[in-house]
């Protein structure tokens, strides 16, 4: 089966992880179970449903942006908009696990 860059189109041979044409390192369609790297897709729903209020589930996918925020929210307010991360956290964490979240912050897939 033929392996092509994503950037340019150029066919790729098997084992080559950057096209010789342009440059772009080749995303590798193998497992990503073997990636030590890879986050679980059952740990980051879990965190978000029952830890979401202080955005652990954003951390641990790298989305540190969005964890701050929830986490800001909870704590600056004494607790009194905690309530609103904890409703945001909930949705994202069934999100995850119903697989509309598939991707980490390093664009990784999650695993099961």
């Amino acid at each position: 089966m033929a392996k092509f860059c994503q950037n340019c189109g150029n066919e790729l041979n098997e084992n080559q992880d950057i096209c010789l044409k342009c440059g772009v390192k080749v995303k590798n369609n193998s497992s990503s179970n073997n990636d030590p790297n890879a986050k679980s897709k059952m740990a980051a729903g879990l965190f978000g449903i029952f830890l979401g209020a202080l955005g652990v589930h954003n951390f641990y996918l790298g989305y540190t942006g969005k964890a701050v925020a929830q986490l800001l929210i909870s704590v600056l307010s004494c607790g009194i908009l905690s309530p609103i991360s904890a409703i945001w956290g909930l949705i994202e964490g069934i999100m995850i696990l119903a697989g509309n979240i598939s991707k980490d912050a390093n664009d990784n897939d999650l695993v099961d």
